[in-house]
């Protein structure tokens, strides 16, 4: 350490670090829950090259729930990846890790602990020769990290993804993260991404072969444009049925490929298929459930009984394997159970359930809008609805769920002339003018 860097107090020295403490990453708890899952479902077996970026943002969604000893574990974890990954006991790959470890030792009072972190990284940023630009492997950290966190934070994750490809242009899963960021930020586009992203999303795939997650998006997208590869995605599910399971293995694009552009059936089938052969793998029971809504609730059908059960039967095991996120998967099942003849009494209790509960403001909207909808499909109650619509467009966030109960309103209006509805949607817009 420097006697200038000596001078600095520790709480500055830590504030000026590159790692998830100092990035701006503002969790909320159930957020947190969320990515503790998500993290959890992508996998870690050996020779995945995100890996220690994995168990460092686990190490820190873990600290911010109060699991210390687990977040302890997890930047032990990361530092031991990069090394394997990296095939060096010490390098730029670390400062991340080491930032991450400081600032646990700081906040668990192991002050000494703290500074022998912050003179590893100082050991580290004088072997950088580039001292006026963040180091790329710090970059495409940062940039998987926000990518992963927030969409909100996209943009400056898309950043982060060229700059550290701009210095480090050979790096392949810098370029095929950056490419699967660039597909997921315009995923709305029916008729697939703009020219520039697809060739991008080429070139990725000619550089990374064997990522079949990249080859299912690939194969989606080009569906999107009319080029339907039929053989090509009976030829990935073939190898997506034999690779390890997680959820960048390519399953979940594929079901979607298959769900809109051959049949449902396919899909449900494939879901299936995989689970039988993974039948303990949690993420594919939600590929499965996923696939049953999907049936349940296609354009004019009358779903069997049997059908329904099943689907009834996967979301029930899905709150019980995904307990700290079973929000959404609460609702799913009343919706299941409420298209039952037997169960609807079942789908009632849930949403009285949900009713009474303090939920987040995020939360209570989308329950509002599912809610009302409820009501007035299987219902019948029209009056209850408006105001359930009217209570999810109140609760200031911009979201599909807020946009879907304005349009429902819209409809409403149009539909009967109903005068309640009309002074709502016009304050409405007044307000937003």
């Amino acid at each position: 350490m420097s006697a200038a860097q000596s001078e600095i107090p520790l709480e500055g020295r830590l504030g000026a670090l590159q790692c998830h403490f100092t990035w701006d990453l503002e969790p909320g708890r159930n957020k947190l829950l969320r990515i503790k899952d998500t993290l959890q479902d992508i996998g870690t077996e050996d020779g995945h090259m995100w890996r220690g970026h994995i168990y460092n943002l686990q190490g820190f969604v873990h600290f911010q729930l109060g699991s210390i000893e687990e977040a302890r574990s997890f930047f032990s974890r990361a530092e031991e990846a990069f090394r394997r990954m990296r095939g060096a006991e010490e390098g730029p790959w670390l400062v991340v890790t080491y930032g991450n470890q400081a600032w646990l030792h700081h906040h668990q009072g192991e002050l000494a602990e703290s500074r022998a972190c912050l003179s590893k990284i100082d050991g580290l940023m004088t072997e950088d020769p580039s001292q006026d630009e963040l180091h790329p492997e710090i970059c495409a950290e940062k940039a998987w990290t926000l990518m992963k966190f927030s969409r909100e934070q996209n943009l400056l994750a898309d950043d982060y993804f060229q700059r550290a490809i701009r210095m480090q242009p050979d790096v392949v899963e810098w370029q095929t993260s950056h490419v699967i960021l660039l597909v997921n930020m315009s995923k709305r586009n029916a008729t697939g991404v703009e020219e520039d992203i697809m060739e991008k999303l080429r070139k990725a795939k000619e550089q990374d072969p064997e990522n079949l997650y990249l080859a299912a998006i690939y194969l989606l997208q080009l569906a999107k444009k009319g080029q339907i590869d039929q053989s090509g995605a009976c030829e990935l599910a073939t190898k997506v049925l034999r690779n390890p399971v997680s959820s960048y293995s390519g399953i979940r694009p594929l079901l979607w490929f298959y769900r809109t552009f051959t049949s449902i059936d396919e899909a449900v089938a494939l879901a299936e298929e995989t689970l039988k052969l993974h039948p303990d793998e949690r993420y594919l029971k939600r590929c499965a459930a996923l696939c049953y809504r999907w049936k349940i609730w296609e354009k004019n059908s009358r779903p069997s009984p049997s059908l329904i059960k099943k689907g009834i039967r996967a979301h029930k095991d899905l709150i019980s394997i995904y307990p700290d996120t079973s929000f959404m998967k609460r609702i799913q099942l009343a919706n299941m159970y409420a298209r039952s003849e037997k169960k609807k009494a079942k789908s009632e209790k849930i949403f009285q359930q949900l009713l009474e509960e303090d939920l987040e403001p995020a939360e209570q909207q989308v329950f509002f809008t599912i809610y009302a909808k409820h009501l007035f499909f299987n219902q019948q109650q029209s009056n209850m609805s408006i105001m359930y619509h009217m209570k999810a467009v109140e609760i200031p966030i911009k979201s599909f769920y807020q946009e879907s109960s304005i349009q429902a309103l819209e409809k409403i209006r149009h539909r009967k002339g109903n005068q309640e509805v009309d002074r709502f949607l016009s304050r409405l817009r007044e307000s937003q003018k």
